[in-house]
């Protein structure tokens, strides 16, 4: 029995070429490998509308969402985001005249491009604080990536000896659970951590400082006297630099803001806003770091070895990455300000 069904634009062409030469249908048939009623149709199509493409329209059984239905389905997708599939196909059939199944609703949902995902987990932002990144960006919305060279990033960060990744699956049979080779092993603090300090801006990378387990502010003063200050003066000779650091309570002692006081003829401590690692680029090399621990063909197993790891990865990350990073400031304060504040992508 020969092929059926709709043709490639190829297969329509040779059928009409077929018939052209001066074979029959049966012919066309036997010889092309299709079924005498598609050689039949797409001729007379090409006879009566000069088409050699199928004009038949696509067979199965109709859609049971249409158009319409897509967007009501949106619309109760964008009114409750954690709806389960069941809420979401109860809410749709009520006032319709022909209801849909859960297997529907799954099929829709794909077809216009949802995905049932875990949601990034993002700090919830104050009133207050909201209205402070505002400001801020509003504040530096004219900067450009020249302006932006000018700043020098900080922060602190912690790394883990060990993790426990959460999202992990294994195959087991119902009986295995207990099975060595099912379990994943944890240790209490993650086996302990490194905690470090560093800095960097447009021009280089600069100093990072491994810290103890908690920074205060004198061993905070002894990092922005012994690392900073160097680093500020030699960057920014004419005294044009700016240092960024977050509003960490050690960051704001007294003592500190007496030492940024005594300097302020050297460089300008940028007025940062609260809850905004998101506008902190060094956030972004802290991601690095982390990946390339994870990435390592032998992983720590102490924290000596650790901290080493840490520091040689920081000091191989790449000029073009951090200069990126540096460069995209526009586009984070653009971010802010289309969401008035709120958390961004970044």
């Amino acid at each position: 029995m020969g092929k059926k069904g709709d043709l490639s634009n190829f297969e329509c062409g040779m059928v009409v070429g077929a018939r052209r030469a001066g074979l029959s249908i049966s012919q066309s048939a036997q010889l092309l490998g299709f079924s005498r009623t598609t050689i039949s149709r797409v001729y007379k199509e090409w006879c009566e509308k000069g088409k050699t493409f199928s004009m038949r329209q696509s067979c199965g059984r109709k859609c049971l969402v249409d158009a319409r239905g897509q967007r009501r389905m949106g619309r109760l997708i964008q009114a409750d985001r954690r709806a389960t599939l069941t809420e979401i196909t109860t809410r749709y059939n009520r006032g319709m005249q022909q209801s849909i199944c859960e297997a529907t609703t799954r099929t829709t949902l794909r077809r216009m491009g949802y995905n049932s995902r875990r949601p990034h987990r993002v700090p919830l932002i104050s009133t207050t604080n909201r209205k402070k990144r505002l400001q801020f960006a509003r504040a530096h919305q004219n900067w450009t990536v020249e302006d932006w060279k000018n700043v020098a990033w900080s922060d602190e960060s912690r790394f883990l000896l060990r993790h426990s990744n959460g999202r992990v699956r294994i195959w087991r049979k119902q009986n295995e659970n207990m099975d060595p080779s099912c379990l994943v092993t944890t240790v209490q603090a993650g086996g302990g951590g490194v905690m470090v300090w560093g800095m960097f801006s447009w021009h280089t990378l600069g100093p990072l400082v491994p810290i103890g387990h908690r920074l205060n502010a004198t061993g905070y003063l002894s990092i922005v006297s012994d690392h900073v200050h160097p680093f500020m003066t030699t960057m920014y000779p004419s005294f044009d630099g700016y240092i960024q650091q977050d509003n960490a309570p050690c960051h704001k002692a007294r003592i500190i803001s007496n030492w940024f006081l005594e300097h302020d003829n050297e460089f300008t401590v940028l007025k940062w806003p609260p809850q905004s690692p998101d506008l902190n680029p060094i956030e972004h090399l802290w991601d690095v770091v982390e990946r390339e621990l994870h990435a390592l063909d032998v992983h720590p197993t102490n924290l000596h070895q650790l901290q080493d790891a840490i520091l040689s990865i920081w000091a191989n990350i790449s000029k073009e990455c951090f200069q990126h990073l540096v460069e995209s400031m526009p586009r984070r304060i653009k971010a802010v300000l289309k969401v008035k504040g709120g958390q961004t992508p970044y």
